[in-house]
């Protein structure tokens, strides 16, 4: 038979609709999230909730959503800036890219919705230890967990990805949201179990440390510019993981966030503002200035007689 090619009519193209801008520019999956955001019809208006992360290139934000008809809305919004002891914060900026940011967020985010909304029995089993095994909060008599689905957006969800840190650190604080641990750090598909000292060492940096161990011994220079931040206060492999404690221990004691004290603009002197003259001073100055062009005129007209 011979290969016909299909004609798109005019009814086509009139009848034609494009996708929408979002999934023109390959920033949102719409599929996943109608199947993220549908309730149940005999739940009413029962609100859903989605645990939203996000890495950027600077910054990884961290929400708590849920959405009805109408609007949007937002319990929670963590960015870097929302964490207001100023060494770990820098703690928090050197390692995006570590599993180890997104368990101290997503422990972050819980903590924090729970002084936010003062809520002291939501889900107050709180795995303190981080031991790298996994947890799941039980539901208590007097009240549930705070339960909430992962929405991981366009991010490639292979094992031991750092939203899956994220994940980890909420789910450690007591937040309820349907897993399984086959994407955690230092899960083995052979024996299809999950180690969990490989994980905790992922947890507390212990790779990091391991890669800075082997870099002081074959490659000092590049030891040097590649940790060369850590090195200015004094972090080496031996510490890194009781720096990564402290974070812990600071998130679980205050998770609210500080104003930040910020210095009080510069007080210009005053010579680029002029100072506003009222009307008897504009009317002597005009005066002033009409004297000095009448001097100057008749000086003009002396000299030419």
């Amino acid at each position: 038979m011979a290969f016909v090619k299909a004609q798109k009519t005019k009814a086509y193209f009139k009848r034609f609709q494009v996708p929408f801008k979002r999934r023109r520019e390959g920033k949102t999956d719409y599929r996943a999230r109608i199947r993220l955001i549908n309730q149940d019809k005999n739940k009413y208006n029962t609100p859903k909730y989605r645990f939203v992360v996000r890495f950027s290139n600077k910054d990884i934000t961290a929400q708590i959503v849920s959405v009805n008809i109408l609007v949007t809305w937002f319990l929670l919004l963590l960015t870097h800036t929302s964490f207001h002891v100023m060494v770990l914060k820098w703690v928090l900026q050197t390692m995006l890219q570590l599993i180890a940011l997104g368990c101290f967020w997503g422990a972050l985010s819980l903590r924090c919705l729970k002084w936010m909304m003062n809520i002291r029995a939501m889900g107050e089993g709180l795995n303190v230890e981080a031991t790298g095994e996994d947890y799941s909060v039980e539901p208590t008599d007097t009240r549930k967990p705070f339960r909430a689905l992962l929405d991981v957006g366009l991010i490639r969800t292979t094992t031991g990805n750092n939203v899956f840190g994220a994940l980890k650190g909420a789910l450690d604080a007591g937040l309820d949201i349907p897993h399984s641990d086959k994407r955690f750090a230092g899960f083995s598909k052979d024996n299809k179990q999950l180690d969990a000292e490989v994980h905790r060492k992922y947890i507390y940096g212990g790779h990091v440390a391991a890669y800075m161990r082997i870099l002081m011994e074959d490659e000092p220079e590049k030891y040097q510019s590649h940790f060369s931040e850590y090195i200015k206060r004094g972090i080496d492999a031996d510490n890194i993981e009781t720096l990564y404690n402290k974070v812990h221990v600071a998130i679980r004691a205050d998770p609210s966030a500080k104003k930040s004290q910020k210095e009080p603009p510069m007080q210009h002197k005053g010579q680029f503002n002029l100072k506003k003259l009222t009307y008897e001073e504009r009317k002597a100055k005009l005066i002033d200035r009409l004297h000095a062009l009448n001097a100057a005129a008749g000086v003009d007209s002396e000299e030419e007689d």
